[in-house]
């Protein structure tokens, strides 16, 4: 894993210049080209979003009558409909699923300790629970390494341009799946949600490539978008869906996706994205109907997250006000002391991970067997309480869900705090938000939820499963809120089940950094309109509060993980150097007509995947930069022996041999390798012409161009390779090529070490030395 900058050093005041010293130069090079995708060290490269504009393309594009150019907006606008329609199919299936697993656990617990069997209950809901983390983490370490965790991280970095192997496969899907239902059902303190949004952008990734060549699943009326600017759309739409189907919230899963994921955003994606998601609110919608008649199990309504339990004629007065700001201050400490806890335990985790499986498994297995112990044990701490006289529902509940949980309580008693943890965390979630229970909960027990989730969650993920924190940190945020609430008691016209919510949010706010987004997610999950501006205002503090000791959630977890996103703003210290200060050689050229053997050669030796073309000139005191051709086009010339005997320019003939399918990239991180072209002595001996196959338009910077306009250009048209070019004209005509990585801040300090001393640090709060380790 590549090492990473100080997280509490962002952008700040630039410096002054005046006395700053000439800048050491090192020539070495400290940025990592590997990153941890899932629990797995894999090499990392970025992808191509720009349009490369040669003579190959251009003809391409010509030949392209109207038939074809409307075929190609229809099939967008179908893919963007299959995905919706398997997105929500798939979070039905997921939601039914763990409803009834988890169901039939709970029930068969309950029915054992009715008879007072209370040992053989905790081995039932013990075992049930070790078995099916068992089987999750089994499948993720030996199948799909890189299904582990929530998948956010990985899918945000992919639409920032980075391409992590293995992260949109088929198998990754389906372990994706099938381990977050049982992780989910086997009661760890989990959430579904970041594991859908991973799901709908693999559903979107596999569409968009065709299907998946290596299990013979192709299709290839949908092969119409073998690039990476068309997949990067679908994985924005599937990433909305995702959020869509796991809330039910379609306007959130398009500002998700707007706010959080892309990095890249046109109002023509704004439509895709809409309309995907609108499609998964309908079929969710007619999912429900059907379950609302009995016809999907054990619990019959589907599990489906929709906390409509709030009074609709809700009234605040300016005295509620203080309580609500208090919540929002509360969630910003909390978020971030949640973050600064998550981040230590991931990084010994990550130790733990660099060893042999078996360690990955045993870890899984003794979070869940600690977790089965907790869950189990705590109820017993809190006295039974008497049934109300007009409870809403039936007092008490056994097995099944609801508010009032009999556990080992006499009849008409319920347990409290039974009521909350020996639940999934869904019916946890509705039981703290439900409207009309202010007497339910005591004191204790909501403080002992709240501190068993909020170190619970923390220590369940990063084990390896899929396991995502949107719905831990809505039910500990809601935990807290709860309590708030019970301490304000009549002093506020708000009920608790409305202070649950603004805690949820809160804490959201505080752990994740986003406002607009969930906002409205939490407004879609209540269904009450009338909570919109004491949101806003919990959202906007929690932020802000969060935001002077650490950065997002999802920040901390990328650059653990190693992936050189590039960030929206530039460090101060990149006003101080050019882009000639950080491009580092050799650099390795092409002739416009270059022998096969030095191609071979290059390729085998290097690991690029740009190289530009220039041509000698007679004429000219130096050669003439004609453009950029890519490791891959490079490879299917030399595969398809585009070969020519001398060398003289091969012209349109050369474009006969090929088709637009000969250029098309494969799925993620499956590129071609030059291991595997076979080539004869004559063959090496002959040459060709790389005219055709360059692009003639690459995007350039002058040598003079300071390195933070340099990155604004690089990261918002979503290039690969920036080349740079010498002020002077009777030079070479290339200084160097700039990519992803010349911008970390890794390399551009290793390069000039000086800087360090000179970066000055964002106003933050620090944390004592003592406990950083």
């Amino acid at each position: 894993m590549s090492t990473q900058a100080n997280a509490d050093e962002e952008s700040q005041p630039l410096l002054d210049l005046q006395l700053e010293p000439p800048l050491n130069r090192s020539l070495s090079n400290v940025t990592s080209q590997v990153a941890i995708v899932g629990s797995k060290v894999c090499p990392i490269e970025s992808l191509d979003y720009e349009i490369i504009e040669n003579d190959f393309f251009k003809q391409d594009w010509r030949s392209r009558g109207m038939f074809q150019i409307f075929q190609y907006i229809f099939t967008k606008w179908l893919l963007c409909f299959l995905i919706g329609l398997i997105v929500s199919l798939i979070g039905f299936c997921n939601n039914l699923a763990v409803e009834n697993i988890a169901g039939v656990k709970f029930v068969i617990t309950s029915n054992m300790m009715l008879v007072n069997r209370y040992g053989t209950a905790f081995l039932v809901f013990f075992g049930s629970n070790f078995v099916l983390t068992l089987f999750a983490s089994l499948i993720t370490a030996y199948i799909a390494p890189t299904a582990a965790g929530s998948g956010i991280p990985e899918v945000k970095a992919y639409l920032n341009g980075v391409d992590a192997p293995g992260i949109f496969t088929l198998k990754t899907l389906i372990v994706k799946i099938v381990g977050s239902i049982t992780a989910v059902s086997g009661s760890l303190l989990i959430g579904k949600a970041g594991p859908m949004v991973h799901t709908g952008a693999c559903v979107a990734a596999l569409l968009g490539q065709g299907g998946s060549r290596k299990y013979g699943l192709t299709w290839r009326w949908l092969r119409y978008f073998k690039n990476d600017r068309d997949r990067r759309d679908f994985v924005t739409c599937g990433s909305a869906a995702g959020i869509a189907a796991s809330f039910r919230a379609p306007v959130g899963g398009v500002l998700f996706s707007l706010e959080e994921m892309a990095s890249w955003w046109r109002s023509a994606l704004l439509w895709r994205c809409f309309f995907t998601t609108a499609v998964v609110a309908i079929m969710l919608r007619a999912l429900i109907d059907v379950c609302f008649s009995g016809k999907c199990g054990l619990f019959g309504k589907g599990g489906l997250i929709m906390f409509d339990v709030t009074s609709q004629n809700t009234t605040y007065h300016i005295k509620d006000v203080p309580p609500v700001l208090l919540l929002g201050v509360i969630g910003g400490l909390l978020g971030s002391l949640y973050n600064f806890l998550l981040e230590k335990v991931l990084r010994v985790y990550s130790y733990i991970h660099g060893k042999r499986s078996i360690y990955k498994i045993l870890l899984a297995c003794s979070i869940s067997i600690f977790t089965s112990c907790l869950l189990f044990g705590l109820p017993f701490l809190a006295s039974c309480q008497p049934c109300p006289p007009d409870a809403s529902e039936a007092c008490p509940t056994i097995g099944r869900s609801g508010n009032y949980k009999k556990f080992q309580c006499s009849p008409g008693h319920y347990n409290d705090l039974a009521s909350l943890i020996f639940n999934t965390n869904d019916d946890a979630i509705k039981n703290l938000f439900s409207k009309d229970t202010d007497t339910e909960f005591q004191y204790s027990s909501i403080l002992i939820f709240f501190a068993t989730c909020f170190f619970l969650s923390i220590f369940s993920y990063g084990i390896v499963v899929p396991a995502g924190l949107f719905v831990p940190v809505i039910v500990t945020g809601a935990s807290y809120g709860r309590f708030v609430g019970m301490l304000i008691g009549s002093h506020s016209n708000l009920n608790h089940g409305l202070f649950a919510v603004l805690g949820a949010a809160s804490l959201l706010g505080g752990s994740m950094r986003m406002t607009v987004s969930l906002c409205v997610i939490i407004l879609e999950l209540t269904n009450n309109l009338l909570l919109l501006p004491l949101i806003m205002v919990v959202l906007l503090i929690s932020k802000t509060v969060a935001d002077a000791f650490n950065g997002n959630v999802y920040d901390i977890i990328m650059k653990l993980k190693g992936f050189p996103y590039l960030e929206a703003h530039a460090e101060p210290y990149m006003r101080q150097l050019t882009v000639e200060d950080v491009v580092t050689g050799p650099l390795q050229l092409f002739n416009g007509i270059e022998k096969v053997g030095n191609i071979v050669h290059i390729l085998r030796t290097t690991g690029h995947h740009g190289f530009p073309v220039i041509d000698e000139r007679s004429n000219y005191e130096s050669p003439v930069l004609f453009g950029l051709v890519l490791r891959a086009h490079l490879i299917v010339l030399l595969k398809k022996k585009a070969f020519l005997t001398t060398a003289v320019p091969a012209g349109n003939d050369a474009l006969r041999h090929f088709s637009a399918g000969d250029f098309e990239k494969r799925g993620s991180g499956n590129s071609e390798k030059i291991e595997e072209i076979e080539l004869t002595e004559e063959e090496m001996e002959m040459f060709i012409d790389l005219h055709p196959f360059s692009n003639s338009s690459p995007y350039t910077v002058v040598e003079t161009m300071s390195l933070a306009k340099a990155l604004i250009l690089f990261r918002e048209v979503g290039l690969r390779h920036l080349l740079v070019i010498p002020k002077i004209s009777n030079r070479c005509p290339l200084v160097g090529i700039l990519t992803r990585h010349d911008f970390m801040p890794e390399h551009i300090l290793g390069v000039h070490p000086m800087l360090i001393r000179s970066r000055w640090k964002r106003v933050r709060f620090r944390l004592p030395r003592l406990l950083k380790f």
